[in-house]
């Protein structure tokens, strides 16, 4: 039996590799909270000093952590424990903390933006607006448990929805706002899903390294008489959101 430093002890005669010897004892420090979610893991030489094994034995066991998902790598930056992932499901009617009540986290929201202006031209035709139309532009930072989980930019016809701006300001929801402007219930139309890389910005208020892609979800709602009522761009940082869809 080898006697690792800080106590650890592997053990060369149970018919157990090393690796997985070495892969149990970090996943007991993820499990025990000893390494807390996203905490940047020791190094590969850290952790063969501590195991009293080469670097090669390690690497075995941090592949085996990213596998199991317990452990992200970043190349360049090191290996890091991975964040609880949560499934966003696309259905018609998705609302923000409904969502993250349903995975037993606290939601809770940053106004960024509460603006009106003219609509860019894909603005302007998502909504079915004609050139040069006002718009409710609204930026929110909604988070699980205090972790940024989604950066939405939200758009809005201000000549349908007067008083809108003021109602997002002081509520922060887009379904109370919503509901104080006359619209009760809203539904999904469409969605498209791409993914890129994010931007400075974005990487900041996600906390998210600029490494780590992000979904984009380009959604279109509607009245229940199918009247377009709002547009919006959400980015997700992956692997903390996974989409699903579902028939």
């Amino acid at each position: 039996m080898t006697q690792a430093e800080g106590g650890a002890a592997l053990s060369r005669d149970q018919g157990i590799t090393l690796w997985r010897q070495i892969a149990r004892a970090v996943e007991g420090d993820i499990t025990s909270g000893t390494l807390a979610i996203g905490a940047k893991l020791p190094t590969e030489a850290e952790l063969s000093a501590r195991f009293a094994v080469n670097r090669h034995t390690v690497r075995r066991a941090l592949e085996e952590l990213q596998r199991q998902g317990l452990v992200r790598v970043e190349q360049g930056r090191g290996s890091f424990v991975a964040e609880e992932s949560i499934d966003y499901e696309v259905v018609p009617r998705t609302r923000f903390s409904e969502w993250i009540r349903r995975h037993n986290k606290e939601p809770s929201g940053q106004v960024l933006e509460v603006r009106e202006v003219v609509a860019e031209a894909a603005v302007a035709a998502a909504l079915g607006l004609r050139g040069g139309a006002r718009v409710v532009r609204f930026e929110r930072l909604g988070l699980a448990d205090a972790m940024p989980v989604s950066l939405s930019m939200h758009y809005f016809p201000q000549a349908r929805l007067p008083g809108l701006a003021a109602a997002l300001q002081a509520s922060g929801s887009v379904t109370a706002a919503l509901a104080a402007c006359g619209v009760p219930d809203y539904l999904r139309q469409s969605t498209r899903v791409t993914a890129r890389l994010p931007h400075p910005r974005e990487a900041e208020l996600l906390r998210l390294p600029r490494t780590r892609p992000l979904l984009v979800a380009e959604n279109i709602n509607v009245e229940p008489d199918g009247t377009v009522i709002e547009f919006t761009i959400s980015r997700y940082p992956t692997p903390r959101v996974q989409m699903v869809f579902e028939p």
